[in-house]
Parts: structure tokens; C-alpha cells; sequence
């Protein structure tokens, strides 16, 4: 069943998409204290009332609001009178009518009460820094290059024999690997640049990859956020600056991947996100604490437990 007042406000919503009203901002000679609304019952609004009012309405209510305020205060003023008929007519004194009224006002203030938990909640410029400092992996950024070595385990087709084939057998054409060989290959390059071999040399001469290999290996700058397969993240993001992973195999091939650049992103970058966090985490530490020493008796049944296990 709709409430009411959205039927009020799907109403007024659908007048206001006909007439499609321009916006009706504030006068200039407004102030605050000016009054906007005057209600049936006598009851005066000001421009300060209004502006108090509409940021606390449901997202519809605020576009009506802000889109034609007239239209809107004439929407209020139905809702207005509706409720005082109810009270005059005692409705809200009646079942289920003063149960619904008791559990919104029991909701209501519950979700004050929190919001002023979560507004009073302090983090000192300290405590993000400690945490940053004990922290840092989601932080951590990798300038990586790779060597990229394909494999197939489909056969490969025998070479037609027609004058057109005859002419391209001239040209070398690089023997695809099966995955058994290319990941003997991986290895042994892998053992060659823990030997010392130099990396950029074999990017150029062993590398599948022609775009990365133009780059000189090049796979850019990752982050642990960036969408990149869990088996790459995982070993590139244990790399010391300068280490190569063990093969790691994709789809088609196998990569060496080098950690040439290991660094954080800086403090001042996510101080904001971290503050966030951990005001978060402070307010979720006040409704654990809250729900454990939350009892309620109930006759013949074992008391319930907390609904937040754990510290």
C-alpha cells in the first residue's frame, strides 16, 4: 500500500511534469529571515526554514524542491493539513496507525543517534599516519616490464604447397612454442637474468609482445586496485624493486614480469580516504561495543546473543 504522501507527491509530480514550470529562484531582496509560506493554519515559513528543510527530504521531495519551490510548498501544505485531519480525527491514537507512528520515531532517532556518533567520531593527523606507515600495501605502485613468451597447443597446419607458399617459406617465420616449451623457455630465461643477463636485451630479442616490446617491456606503472588478473597481482605485488617473478602463466603464454620501480602513493594523496576509513572503522567500533551491552529479557528463552560476534 502507498503512503499517502507519495501519492501526494506523485500527484504534484505529475502536474509538475506538464506544466514543466520554470525554476523559481530566490529574489534577490530575500534574506533569511524573509517569509516565503504562509499555511492555512496561520503557520509561517522563512527562507532559513525552507533551506533547513530541504536537504533532510527524500531525494524526489529535494529535485521538486529545487526545481519549482512554489510547487513544492503547495505540496507541503497538503501534507500539512492531512496530518492535522489525522490528529484532529485521532488517527494517530489508533491501531496500527500509533504503532507505525512509535516505530518510525523509534527509527527515526536511532539514525540521529548514529549520525552523531559518526559526526563526533575523531582522527588525529597521528593516527592517520600511523596507519599509513602500517598499512601500505593497498598504497603500493609498481613500475613494471615483462617479457612475454606465447604458446599453442593447437597443432600447426602443414604448409600448403602452391607458389604462394613456396615464396613466404623464404622468409623466416617464427616457430610457435607449445606450452611444455614455452614455459622451458620462461625458466631458462629466468635463470639467465638471475645470471645477470640483461633484461631489456631479451625484451627485444624474446618477447611475443610487440606492443610492450616497442615500449622496451614497458607494462606501466600497476596499482593494487587496478583490474589485472589475481595470479599477475599476486606475484608482481611481492616483488622487491629489481626482482623477476617466476613464469606466470596466462591464456596463451607465459610472462616474466620485473619489478623496476617500487613505490607508495603518498600520504597526502590518500589522507582523506584513510580519515574516512578509519572514522568509519571508530563508529562500527561504537556499535559493536553498543550491541554487546545491549540486553533484553525474554521470559523462558536463553538471552539472545549480540548480533556483532567478535571484538
Amino acid at each position: 500500500m502507498k503512503s499517502l504522501s507519495f501519492v501526494f507527491l506523485a500527484v504534484t509530480c505529475a502536474a509538475w511534469a506538464q506544466t514543466t514550470p520554470p525554476p523559481s529562484p530566490a529574489s534577490p531582496a530575500e534574506t533569511g529571515d524573509t517569509v516565503i509560506a504562509i499555511f492555512e493554519d496561520g503557520v509561517k515559513m522563512t527562507l532559513d526554514d525552507y533551506k533547513a528543510l530541504v536537504p533532510v527530504l527524500p531525494q524526489a521531495y529535494q529535485q521538486l524542491a529545487s526545481r519549482d519551490r512554489n510547487q513544492f510548498l503547495h505540496y507541503y501544505a497538503m501534507m500539512r493539513k492531512a496530518a492535522q485531519m489525522a490528529e484532529q480525527e485521532k488517527l494517530d491514537q489508533r491501531s496500527p496507525y500509533k504503532e507505525l507512528l512509535a516505530y518510525a520515531r523509534l527509527s527515526t532517532l536511532t539514525d540521529i543517534k548514529l549520525a552523531a556518533v559518526r559526526s563526533a567520531v575523531t582522527v588525529d593527523p597521528a593516527e592517520i599516519e600511523k596507519y599509513y606507515n602500517e598499512h601500505k600495501d593497498p598504497y603500493k605502485q609498481i613500475k613494471v616490464s615483462g617479457i612475454y613468451i606465447a604458446f599453442s597447443n593447437t597443432p600447426e597446419a602443414p604448409p600448403a604447397s602452391s607458389p604462394a607458399s613456396t615464396m613466404a617459406s623464404v622468409v623466416p617465420q617464427k616457430k610457435t612454442l607449445t606450452e611444455t616449451a614455452a614455459k622451458a623457455k620462461a625458466e631458462k630465461l629466468l635463470a639467465d637474468i638471475r645470471g645477470g643477463a640483461d633484461f631489456a636485451k631479451l625484451v627485444q630479442t624474446e618477447s611475443d609482445d610487440e606492443t610492450s616490446k616497442a615500449k622496451g617491456g614497458d607494462f606501466g606503472m600497476w596499482r593494487v586496485t587496478d583490474n589485472v588478473p589475481d595470479l599477475m597481482r599476486q606475484n608482481v605485488f611481492n616483488l622487491k624493486q629489481g626482482e623477476v617473478t617466476e613464469p606466470v602463466r596466462q591464456a596463451n603464454g607465459f610472462y616474466l614480469f620485473r619489478a623496476d620501480e617500487v613505490k607508495y602513493t603518498p600520504l597526502a594523496e590518500v589522507r582523506d580516504s584513510i580519515f574516512d576509513q578509519l572514522k568509519q572503522q571508530k563508529a562500527q567500533e561504537w556499535i559493536r561495543k553498543f550491541d554487546a551491552e545491549t540486553r533484553v529479557e525474554i521470559p523462558g528463552k536463553e538471552t539472545p546473543a549480540p548480533l556483532s560476534p567478535g571484538k
